[in-house]
């Protein structure tokens, strides 16, 4: 059974940093991809960025392009997402996400950032 354990979260100052953790378990191949997700209150749920574990492959959306980067540590099957210049807008519960015939989420880490 796949299972992803998030963490990181946290409440920062408008410019600071933080870096979330997704670690991953139950995979029987090293073909798929880790997502962040993220979900302010009254909003839809966004997708943030997403690593290929295989290649290495990036996306991030635009909003936190220059911002965010994401990362894997392969030998831990560990994703993480490092976010720096934090805005108040990026407050929101973080989810770490995979799709291997279905959705499997990590429970959500609240990022609070105030102004």
């Amino acid at each position: 059974e796949v299972q992803l354990q998030a963490s990181g979260g946290g409440l920062v100052q408008t410019g600071g940093s933080l870096r979330l953790s997704c670690v991953a378990s139950g995979f029987t191949s090293d073909d798929y991809a880790i997502s962040w997700f993220r979900q302010a209150p009254g909003k839809e749920r966004e997708g943030v960025s997403c690593i290929s574990r295989s290649d290495g492959s990036t996306y991030y959306a635009d909003s936190v392009k220059g911002r965010f980067t994401i990362s894997s540590d392969n030998a831990k099957n560990a994703m993480y997402l490092q976010m720096n210049s934090l805005k108040p807008e990026d407050t929101a519960v973080y989810y770490c996400n995979t799709l291997i015939n279905r959705a499997y989420w990590g429970q959500g880490t609240q990022v609070t950032v105030s102004s």
